[in-house]
């Protein structure tokens, strides 16, 4: 059975986003202070903006390149996410189990993102702006 989404927040790939940026910004506090102003601020932005990108999205719809185009922002941002943990790994500020858990949640949200967009005309091309299929 497909479920109906009536937001952005609605959408599985939302919801998994949001918790990976949650979960690395609570991880990142333990980063040390002079990683502020690079490592921190840098994965913290580009995990947070997979989760806008995906909101813009939503609110593109109407348009099918954009829909695509804001899910194609949000795949970038994702991965650019992975390379900061990445850099974390290689720095010892996470251990290896919390990178691997990490990278795979990013490689699913690549998947999810990639299923949106090959079936984007479902998310666009319907009567009815307050509900959409969730992926």
């Amino acid at each position: 059975m497909v479920k109906l989404a009536k937001s952005f927040r609605d959408l599985e790939v939302y919801k998994i986003a949001f918790e990976g940026a949650m979960e690395i910004h609570e991880i990142s506090k333990k980063f040390p202070s002079e990683e502020k102003y690079s490592l921190i601020d840098q994965i913290r932005r580009s995990s947070r903006s997979v989760c806008a990108n995906i909101a813009e999205a939503w609110r593109k719809r109407k348009y099918i390149a954009m829909f695509i185009s804001k899910l194609s922002d949000s795949a970038q941002e994702a991965a650019e996410t992975q390379v900061w943990l990445e850099f974390a790994l290689a720095c010892k500020y996470i251990e290896k189990d919390i990178f691997d858990r990490l990278n795979e949640q990013y490689e699913h949200i690549f998947a999810m993102l990639s299923t949106m967009e090959s079936k984007a005309s479902a998310f666009c091309n319907m009567n009815s702006h307050k509900e959409r299929l969730t992926s």
